[in-house]
């Protein structure tokens, strides 16, 4: 008979990042939490049998006992078996996450751990098990899916699911001894050891190998920049004609977001502002941006008063130091409105003399008077 499952990874709940307010790093571990629920929804509109979870359920074995329950309570409104596994982040260690009474006291009934390689049929889908490969180390000296692989023997009648964690062989270095070896999988596919591979620890959705049974659902929200599919979950069907297909369906509620400014020029700051203007929803949006080009003093008050606005609307939004080239340079027109006198004015033409030379101050100098032009014009009370 055919069967249709769901394939999800990389929850890592609990997972902080350093540049999310307290408020936006509250909204951002609810949504993981959320991701659970949709999960259980998604099962119910397609009919999936059960849920199979390849590893970091858990950002760390050290999260908090709230973390914990709030995830248990999450996964017992989920219609259908949940299969969990431990991977790199979570290990089936002696401080295993597993293994503490918060969730073997508060586990329900319809979650199982994938503690070792043994085969667990699914009630009421004949012919069917699952079987996981988990990791009892962060760093597993042997290819994990191979040795699962080795105590399965072929059974008819029988598909199993096998559940793993980890890169392949087309990703890292050969010369890794946990490196999942594709050409192995594929011949235990082909043996009839397992039916399908369901991989966790590459973010992105991706297949892996020329037979479309091994995939990587990717994490269900985003967790990065570099990221490049997402926010997934599969729909995995085994046909009763010896076929799989595999569906993605999207999950995500976050995104993250890259992107380089040249600044040079009138229009800079306008095509800066329409971008951040249509990015939606800002709320569960993170920006990391690259600006380059020399700005004046008063183009570069406007670009702060209007990043320091955004920020407030946005999850975050930072700067990608290492490759921002933003140069801010003095020129008549920054001053040519500015009524100051007395002391004011004293404190200009110096700033001016100390911002045009090369000095260790310099710097320092175009900073005073970048926010010096801010207040003056008003920009500063304004934002």
């Amino acid at each position: 008979m055919s069967v249709r499952f769901l394939h999800s990874a990389d929850w890592q709940l609990g997972m902080t990042r350093h540049f999310l307010s307290g408020e936006a790093q509250a909204r951002f571990s609810q949504a993981r939490i959320d991701a659970i629920r949709t999960l259980g929804r998604l099962a119910a509109d397609t009919g999936a049998a059960f849920i199979v979870v390849s590893g970091d359920v858990f950002e760390t074995n050290q999260v908090s006992p709230q973390t914990v329950r709030r995830a248990l309570d999450a996964l017992r409104s989920v219609p259908v078996p949940v299969f969990l596994l431990p991977g790199n982040h979570d290990p089936l260690d002696a401080g295993s996450v597993f293994r503490t009474p918060t969730f073997a006291g508060g586990r329900p009934p319809n979650v199982t751990v994938l503690e070792d390689g043994t085969p667990h049929a699914i009630p009421g889908v004949p012919g069917i098990e699952v079987v996981g490969a988990p990791w009892f180390t962060k760093r597993p000296l042997t290819d994990l899916v191979a040795a699962a692989c080795a105590n399965l023997e072929p059974r008819a009648g029988v598909r199993r699911v096998l559940v793993a964690h980890g890169a392949t062989d087309d990703l890292i270095a050969l010369d890794n001894p946990a490196a999942i070896r594709v050409a192995a999988a594929e011949a235990a596919l082909a043996e009839g050891r397992m039916a399908y591979l369901a991989l966790g620890d590459r973010h992105s959705t991706t297949s892996v190998g020329p037979t479309g049974r091994i995939w990587y659902a990717g994490a269900p929200e985003p967790t990065d920049y570099d990221e490049l599919d997402a926010g997934n979950a599969l729909v995995v069907e085994l046909r009763d004609d010896g076929r799989c297909e595999v569906a993605r369906h999207h999950t995500g509620t976050w995104r993250f977001a890259r992107e380089r400014f040249d600044l040079d020029g009138a229009g800079g700051l306008d095509v800066l502002a329409g971008w951040l203007d249509r990015l939606a929803p800002k709320d569960r949006t993170i920006v990391k941006l690259t600006l380059v080009g020399t700005v004046s003093l008063s183009a570069n008050a406007q670009l702060e008063a209007m990043l320091e606005h955004q920020r407030d609307l946005f999850a975050a939004i930072e700067q990608w130091e290492r490759h921002t080239e933003l140069v801010v340079r003095p020129d008549d027109d920054d001053f040519a409105d500015q009524r100051l006198s007395g002391f004011a004015a004293e404190a200009l033409a110096t700033l001016r003399e100390e911002a045009a030379g090369t000095g260790a101050g310099a710097e320092t100098a175009r900073d005073a008077l970048a926010l010096l032009v801010r207040f003056a014009s008003g920009a500063g009370a304004a934002a």
